[in-house]
């Protein structure tokens, strides 16, 4: 089997580019809004919405379209034991990804336990990860 990290690692990379963009121009009119009626409590609390941000895009995007923009980029697709994707299984892969600690443990946990390509949630959640074009069959262990 193909060994996909560092493809999966340049996808995560494109995607949190996106996601910065992303959130440098929604914090931007945030801060312009809010300086205007001069409350600046609620960017306190950005770190909660950014973690939101994050898991509605990769939750949507996989449940949706089975990628993410970056996944597409680099052509790698994911894919359920069952065949069907939807928004419970993103989620739960989903989940690691709001913090860089969590999303370590995750892989490393992946690696030492389990195939070299996949996540500890992907296992969790019934998922794995294809190069688009491959034979896209995965027998579950």
């Amino acid at each position: 089997m193909e060994n996909l990290w560092g493809r999966r690692f340049a996808a995560l990379i494109v995607d949190i580019i996106i996601l910065t963009l992303f959130m440098y121009i929604i914090s931007a009119v945030i801060f312009l809004l809010f300086a205007r009626v001069g409350i600046f409590s609620v960017l306190n609390y950005w770190i909660f919405m950014t973690a939101i941000i994050i898991i509605v895009y990769f939750t949507f995007m996989e449940g949706k379209t089975n990628s993410t923009l970056g996944k597409n980029l680099l052509r790698l697709q994911v894919m359920t034991f069952n065949g069907n994707m939807g928004y419970k299984k993103a989620f739960i892969r989903s989940l690691s990804k709001i913090l860089y600690i969590p999303l370590i443990v995750d892989v490393l946990l992946g690696f030492i336990f389990g195939d070299s390509n996949d996540r500890i949630l992907d296992k969790v959640s019934g998922t794995y990860v294809v190069r688009v074009g491959t034979n896209k069959n995965k027998k579950r262990l």
